[in-house]
């Protein structure tokens, strides 16, 4: 599996966690955002971040199809899955 930008950072990000975690919480490691906090919705800053936000949940469902990660914990009503690199993943990763 060929892994764009955004997958490939994410995947090591999850690697280099030393227990399960929340994909989304490296979004903003990521793609930090670029523009004020109070920015209006329609800022042109926003709007591309809030893209880039969407890009990565994205890549986040292609990881988990490929079957680079997997979930240890489902999701539970107060936190999204924890996951953790499968040996594909990491083999993807060399």
């Amino acid at each position: 599996m060929t892994l764009s930008p955004d997958e490939r950072r994410l995947l090591e990000l999850i690697a280099q966690a030393p227990e399960p975690v929340a994909m989304s919480d490296f979004f903003h490691t990521i793609h930090p955002p670029t523009f004020p906090q109070g920015a209006p919705e329609e800022d042109p800053a926003r709007v591309s971040w809030m893209q880039l936000q969407l890009d990565l949940y994205r890549a986040s469902g292609n990881l988990w199809q490929g079957g680079l990660v997997e979930v240890i914990h489902p999701a539970n009503g107060e936190r999204p899955d924890l996951v953790a690199v499968t040996e594909a993943g990491r083999t993807a990763l060399a």
